[in-house]
């Protein structure tokens, strides 16, 4: 059992082949592939919304809390395209 399990994951060099070569060309590869999948699983959890089993993108912040939601669940709602104008226009005048 043990000289299969060393096959498997390649730690037997054999037939001239260095030693560990056929673990990174084989079983070793997929560690990168699982860190992907990883990294994928890490940005889809950051970037979500903060209500639990809702997989939208949260984009818009709750006042006064660290929680960041989507339109759905944000307490007003989405912003619309007067109130992204009046806010900019808000900042543009405080800069002066």
């Amino acid at each position: 059992m043990f000289h299969w399990l060393q096959h498997f994951f390649g730690f037997d060099a054999g037939q001239g082949n260095a030693p560990h070569y056929l673990f990174f060309s084989g079983t070793g590869s997929d560690l990168s592939e699982l860190a992907l999948v990883g990294a994928v699983f890490a940005i889809v959890r950051k970037h979500n919304c903060h209500i639990r089993h809702c997989w939208r993108v949260g984009r818009f912040p709750v006042d006064g809390t660290s929680f960041t939601t989507c339109s759905r669940h944000h307490p007003k709602g989405a912003p619309t395209h007067a109130e992204v104008l009046a806010a900019a226009d808000e900042h543009n005048e405080r800069r002066r």
